[in-house]
């Protein structure tokens, strides 16, 4: 069980903090997960008033809660230690620090606070500086989370950093990336190390390559402002996806802890080849959605959604060719893609291995078999499925591949935990382990920026693919030329 805290949420009236972050607490509560002493306050540049704001919260929670109804005895316990502050300019600081104080002694959160920036990136650093200005720290400890893009490049990121640490160190500092959260990415680690029979064919003399896929049906909706900024590479690429090659790639960490995890993590971004400006147009993708249909809907051009300039160069589609250059990885190619305006959603790491040395086997009994495949359901069915090689059940030899497969849902029969329970309990705890640290994030942004550099110049040019394809057939070639194939999730 967490000390007692008091969570502090700048953004307190914003999208982040009504569809995700006050559901999170309120399952946390209902679950009786949080410490007995506990407040939250909120802030944000409007005023309103502490009832006022109960009342946006339990709404909130109503809509958008994993769990309903919602219990009201258990909301109104959790609703009475719940404030609000103006913070528009310094004396609303200094009123946030006042109520603080007063939280502290009336709920008994002993001076331990977690500030949560659920805030457009550009506020960051401000509010870290008026964090440490007007001594909001309390005398307990003191943590932040910052949520993602941290910087949008590697200069602006260690620019964010150098900030943070006028205020925080290194250890208080929780960057978030809500994928991390997720149970089936979580399971990555325990799939590998906590059984004998996968561990020992996890690398190049088993794996013939590994595909990553995160695909959106959604398209850029109401974050065009935002979107026209970031682009796939730095909304999904350099952090989730990113994340989680680190996990499929890294080597058994010497204990499941913040550090040794995240140490064998940042070796494997360490590790991976550079794409250089030679190599660009043949190693990445970068796509943009034209007018189509999403299930049997029509849906406008990236171009002509709200917001997006008629001539954007902006990316809503990448996909990469990756190496990791070390002992396990040499030679195996990681395959990731990303896309908006997909034919569905779905998250999944598939690991495909290497076809049986000999084939003992006619052409014609063998003709439905194929290499056996680990696949990693991430979102919405999260799963774990295997494929490999069985005889049909008729008269001679006929082999079929089948699958063998892992349901969360049907195997535990409970509601897995939303990722920000997860994250959110975590920082609590003061746990870091699915948190990204200092070092992950440069080494991610000093891969990533070489590309958008080259982007930025032209090269590839910018490929456009049907709303409800699979992306542009510049994506197929790309693996094409290797005599593979994207898998359909």
């Amino acid at each position: 069980m967490p000390k007692p805290a008091t969570l502090v949420l700048f953004g307190g009236s914003g999208d982040l903090t009504r569809r995700k972050l006050l559901p999170a607490l309120y399952n946390l509560a209902l679950q009786r997960l949080l410490p007995a002493s506990f407040a939250v306050v909120g802030a944000a540049r409007s005023a309103q008033s502490d009832d006022a704001f109960r009342r946006e919260l339990h709404d909130a929670v109503a809509e958008f809660s994993r769990t309903k109804p919602i219990n009201e005895e258990v909301w109104g316990a959790f609703a009475r230690n719940v404030r609000f502050v103006a913070t528009p300019d310094d004396a609303g600081y200094d009123a946030l620090r006042a109520a603080l104080d007063r939280v502290d002694v009336e709920a008994g959160t002993n001076g331990n606070r977690l500030f949560y920036l659920a805030t457009p990136p550009q506020a960051y650093a401000p509010i870290v500086r008026a964090i440490g200005k007007h001594e909001l720290r309390g005398p307990g400890w003191s943590r932040v989370v910052v949520e993602k893009p941290f910087g949008r490049d590697l200069a602006t990121a260690m620019e964010l950093t150098g900030v943070v640490h006028e205020v925080f160190r290194e250890d208080e500092v929780f960057r978030i990336d809500h994928y991390l959260g997720k149970e089936t990415v979580q399971n990555i680690l325990v799939l590998r190390f906590a059984n004998g029979i996968f561990e020992p064919i996890w690398n190049r003399q088993y794996v013939d390559h590994v595909q990553i896929t995160v695909a959106e049906s959604l398209g850029v909706e109401e974050r065009a402002d935002y979107y026209e900024h970031a682009g796939a590479m730095r909304d999904i690429v350099q952090n989730h996806l990113l994340q989680l090659m680190a996990l499929v790639g890294m080597e058994p960490p010497a204990a499941f802890d913040d550090r040794a995890v995240r140490d064998e993590k940042v070796k494997v971004l360490r590790a991976l080849r550079p794409i250089s400006d030679r190599e660009v147009g043949a190693r990445t993708v970068r796509g943009q959605y034209g007018r189509g249909y999403i299930e049997g809907k029509a849906v406008p051009a990236y171009r002509e959604e709200k917001g997006v300039a008629a001539d954007s160069q902006t990316e809503s589609f990448v996909a990469l060719r990756c190496f990791i250059d070390n002992w396990r990885w040499e030679g195996v190619p990681f395959y990731i893609r990303t896309g908006k305006r997909l034919p569905k959603r779905a998250t999944e790491i598939a690991i495909r291995f290497r076809i049986a040395p000999h084939r003992i086997f006619t052409k014609d009994a063998s003709e439905g078999l194929e290499a056996n495949e680990l696949v990693l359901r991430i979102q919405p069915d999260e799963g774990i499925s295997l494929t490999f090689g069985a005889k049909v059940p008729v008269q001679g030899l006929r082999i079929r591949t089948v699958n063998m497969d892992f349901v969360y849902g049907a195997s535990f029969m409970v509601d897995a935990p939303d990722a920000y329970e997860t994250l959110i309990l975590d920082a609590l705890r003061g746990d870091a382990t699915l948190f990204t640290r200092r070092d992950e994030v440069e080494q991610q942004w000093q891969f990533v920026d070489p590309i958008l550099g080259a982007w930025s110049r032209g090269v590839p040019a910018l490929a456009t693919y049907n709303a409800g394809s699979w992306g542009p057939t510049e994506a197929d070639t790309l693996i094409e030329r290797d005599d593979r194939a994207w898998r359909r999730p």
